[in-house]
């Protein structure tokens, strides 16, 4: 059950770093541009990891204080998910 978890999760976060590079490759090629939201419902569906990877490799939406915050606070909580499953769900 696990395995597939940290395959999902690692997916999740592949795919989310590389569309925040997409999204920083359209904005200087002023391309339409991936919404904010995706982005956010990328991070929170498994892929936070990775969109912090992506700010801070792509130097994409680091001016931007809902994501300065926003994505830690996502990974925060979703590891804070985690403890409790593991520790207190049984």
């Amino acid at each position: 059950m696990w395995k597939y978890f940290v395959i999902f999760i690692l997916v999740m976060s592949v795919i989310t770093f590389f569309v925040f590079g997409w999204d920083k490759w359209k904005a200087k090629n002023d391309k339409w541009r991936t919404p904010e939201s995706t982005l956010f419902l990328l991070a929170i569906f498994g892929g936070s990891i990775g969109a912090l990877l992506g700010m801070q490799v792509w130097r994409h939406k680091t001016q931007h204080w809902s994501f300065r915050l926003g994505i830690p606070i996502i990974l925060i909580l979703q590891a804070a998910g985690l403890v409790w499953y593991f520790f207190f769900s049984k």
